[in-house]
């Protein structure tokens, strides 16, 4: 049996990995899950089941989990905190962890996961955004494994060769295709941006993601942070990695090869696939997910992201190509502005803008140090609450 633990359990790739989880009880058994705040739902999948451990990382919540559980004669201990989070990551009886934590609260226990020496599943791709050096050579120190959740980047390691640690030149690599659907405003004319709404940012084609990733691919943020990422997880530069828009998210990623051979992964838009195949990989387990039936698909489209329309995919670069803490400057002012964004604050088109702000006026350095890391998260969080209240207090909230 394979211990689990999943950190972000309630979220939507939390309770996909439990669905997927469910089908082989076999042959993994759940260990902790840990969540932010969302009590009923952790309640239930505690009852369904039964971790060791469940822990929530705002401590009132926890004192109603605690409540809840008793009311259903539940055995499983109940911990608190930011600590405790990390602590599950690194549960001695599981030995797989989902890193499934939205955003910059991902990156402390996913690196304890690391440096507990676990495979780890990550779907939290801000952990290498924001740390990417420091956070692959913990990886390496400790011996842990790392395999991609994301279903891009699942894709790109399912479509290169079996043989690991090479460089992607000595593999006959030319070229990444990221693919992305564009979201929900990929058609709208640009004049309608500035009034759109959360409700319609969150309302993805394809997809079914909690409201921050939802945004971040209305934005096409979500799609240059996975650029950073993949350069970290294949070892290669910001020039080798090509966004492509597919609208039907068919083809989930390509890689090209010097020979001009394009390899592409293909599935229905499900993120039970990539779960299931970095749980079991190098095997494969039935994931529950719906055949693709290519004569349903009939066609496949491609087009170049346009710049004007997505900004965002413009600054993930810029940041990359910048270095250092450059992209956790990006990520930090990019959390602080969806949320003010989904609070109604600023416009959906003043989400770049907020970007933008932070990265001109904080000074990336070089990212040598945790603690470095998170003090131009910190500095960068509060320029980008300055620019969010600039922006606010001139009403530029055009509706």
């Amino acid at each position: 049996m394979i211990g689990v633990t999943i950190l972000g359990a309630t979220g939507s790739i939390g309770v996909s990995t439990l669905d997927v989880l469910a089908r082989h009880r076999d042959r993994y058994r759940v260990v902790a899950l840990a969540a932010n705040r969302e009590v009923e739902r952790l309640a239930e999948q505690c009852r369904a089941h039964h971790p060791e451990l469940a822990v929530m990382a705002d401590p009132d919540a926890a004192e109603q989990l605690r409540v809840r559980l008793r009311q259903i004669d539940s055995a499983v201990e109940v911990q608190a905190g930011p600590e405790a989070v990390a602590r599950a990551a690194a549960h001695p009886g599981a030995g797989t962890v989902m890193a499934a934590i939205v955003g910059a609260a991902g990156l402390l226990p996913t690196l304890a996961a690391a440096r507990a020496g676990k495979r780890i599943l990550l779907a939290n791709k801000e952990a290498l955004v924001m740390s990417g050096p420091l956070f692959m050579d913990e990886v390496r120190a400790h011996g842990a494994e790392l395999l991609p959740v994301d279903s891009e980047h699942n894709a790109i390691f399912q479509c290169l060769p079996g043989q690991r640690g090479r460089d992607l030149a000595a593999l006959g690599v030319s070229k990444i295709l990221l693919t992305a659907s564009g979201g929900p405003f990929r058609d709208t004319p640009l004049a309608e941006l500035p009034y759109v709404t959360p409700v319609q940012a969150c309302a993805h084609p394809n997809w079914v993601m909690g409201r921050k990733i939802s945004v971040d691919s209305a934005t096409m943020m979500n799609k240059g942070l996975e650029v950073i990422e993949a350069c970290w997880l294949f070892d290669t530069s910001a020039a080798q990695v090509q966004v492509v828009l597919h609208a039907e998210s068919v083809i989930h990623s390509m890689v090209e090869y010097i020979d001009g051979s394009i390899l592409a992964q293909l599935g229905s838009p499900d993120m039970r696939t990539p779960i299931a195949h970095a749980l079991a990989w190098p095997e494969r387990i039935d994931a529950g997910v719906r055949r693709l039936d290519l004569f349903e698909v009939g066609s496949l489209h491609f087009t170049a992201p346009d710049p004007a329309r997505f900004p965002c995919l413009r600054l993930a670069y810029e940041a990359l190509e910048r270095g250092g803490t450059a992209t956790t400057v990006l990520n930090a002012a990019n959390e602080v502005a969806v949320q003010a964004f989904l609070a109604e604050q600023i416009p959906f088109t003043a989400i770049a803008t907020v970007v933008e702000t932070s990265l001109s006026e904080v000074t990336a350095r070089e990212a040598v140090s945790l603690e470095r890391i998170l003090e131009d998260d910190g500095r960068a969080r509060a320029v980008a609450h300055e620019a969010v209240a600039r922006l606010s207090s001139e009403g530029s909230y055009g509706r």
